[in-house]
């Protein structure tokens, strides 16, 4: 048996022991398990993952949240992340791509190539988003992200600890049986900052040229790369 044939039997039986459980004792659960400096949060700044820091913050505060700048945001996210450093007192770091990739693919494409194709749009994601993630995971055991079931199709099946294949490791879901409205309920009762871009119609925020409001009855990442076919709707950092 393979050690990553360990890994995946052991995370079947992480998922059976934590079944039912809620998102503080999945967090509690996780950072015990794992050692500090070899779990990190990662975060898009979208309310589910401000609702995660917020109980990180809480359980561990020097566990580690990252995020990554793809050079694309919006001014309204880097205002949140101000907002996120003088609540709790430490800096979400911030991750950026290597310029001499972004130099050449813009040289060569030009800087709206994802709009062409959902290989440049692919591209253009590997580039800004997957290799500083990958530099971000180097070392780690364990990530936990924000996704829930009902975010989109891509999402349906989404389990509080899965094997990741793509990175070789764990990766922590505390939100992922959680409604918006119990993640909504969850800001108002502990005034955790969120997104301003939230309160204009946009429920899912990713880079400023592949994200837009969403209109009544959308699916909520209807917004993100809007012209694409739904079941292709990822840009890498989340595979099954």
């Amino acid at each position: 048996m393979t050690i990553i044939t360990e890994r995946k039997e052991t995370v079947l039986k992480w998922q059976e022991e934590l079944a039912g459980s809620s998102p503080e004792e999945v967090l509690e659960w996780a950072l015990k398990i794992f050692d500090t400096g070899r779990i990190m949060q990662s975060s898009s700044l979208g309310l589910e993952d401000m609702v995660i820091t917020d109980m990180v913050r809480r359980i561990s505060p020097d566990c580690g949240v990252f995020t990554l700048d793809t050079g694309r945001l919006f001014q309204e996210s880097y205002d949140l992340l101000e907002e996120a450093r003088l609540k709790w007192k430490t800096p979400i770091q911030v991750l950026f791509p290597e310029s001499g990739a972004v130099e050449a693919l813009v040289g060569e494409k030009g800087p709206n190539s994802f709009y062409y194709s959902l290989e440049n749009r692919k591209e253009c994601c590997r580039i800004r988003k997957i290799e500083p993630l990958k530099r971000a995971l180097s070392g780690l055991d364990a990530w936990i992200c924000g996704l829930r079931r009902d975010q989109s199709v891509t999402r349906g099946t989404v389990d509080l600890v899965e094997w990741d294949e793509a990175f070789g490791l764990v990766k922590i879901n505390p939100l992922a049986f959680w409604s918006e409205e119990q993640c909504r309920e969850y800001v108002r009762e502990h005034s955790v900052p969120v997104h301003a871009l939230h309160r204009k119609g946009f429920p899912s925020i990713g880079c400023a040229p592949c994200t837009r409001a969403v209109r009544d009855g959308e699916d909520i990442r209807s917004g993100r790369w809007w012209w694409e076919n739904p079941e292709s709707k990822e840009c890498g950092l989340h595979k099954k």
